[in-house]
């Protein structure tokens, strides 16, 4: 069953170019990741630094295949000084309503 994941994150004002920059070069990687369906970034119009990074997975695990690739070996090491706070992650199932 296919889901989506919203990966919401905060940037600090003055990272804005460099996180689109390095994002720009890791979401190529998200997207040719087994499984992914989707990937889109989606950026608050009132504030540059706030993005939602919207997913679509076939599904939870190859979502979980995926964050494990970047817990490890594909983890992103440049973001964290870029972030104003830590990134929430949120999973949403499909539904029939």
């Amino acid at each position: 069953m296919a889901i989506t994941v919203l990966l919401e994150i905060q940037l600090k004002p003055e990272s804005v170019d460099e996180a689109r920059e390095l994002m720009g070069r890791e979401l190529q990687t998200t997207r040719a990741f087994d499984g992914n369906l989707a990937t889109d970034v989606i950026v608050d119009e009132k504030d540059p630094g706030h993005w939602i990074i919207y997913e679509r997975w076939d599904s939870v695990e190859q979502d979980e295949a995926y964050r494990a690739f970047r817990a490890g070996e594909g983890k992103i090491v440049g973001l964290p000084a870029l972030l104003a706070a830590p990134p929430v992650k949120t999973r949403y199932f499909d539904t029939d309503v």
